[in-house]
């Protein structure tokens, strides 16, 4: 699957998986970290940032489209208002 095959049905499984994996797993010693989760194969990466996940994900020998979350937080970024 490419970027641009990426669908919503792709964000509500890579959604589900972290779900899940939170629900099973403890991840209180990875709180701040990223998460890049793999909806196709279900696998999940952990690293300092995106670049760190993506280096992580390669070096596995894998390509595939990640979604990204950040452990123990609502949304991954969150753009501030303006005054």
């Amino acid at each position: 699957m490419s970027v641009s095959n990426w669908t919503e049905a792709d964000s509500a499984k890579a959604s589900e998986t972290w779900s899940n994996y939170q629900n099973e797993h403890d991840l209180s010693n990875r709180q701040g970290q990223t998460a890049g989760i793999d909806p196709v194969s279900g696998q999940i990466w952990f690293g300092e940032s995106i670049e760190d996940v993506i280096a992580k994900r390669n070096a596995d020998g894998s390509d595939a489209p990640l979604k990204f979350e950040r452990v123990g937080a609502v949304a991954y970024y969150r753009k501030g208002g303006h005054r």
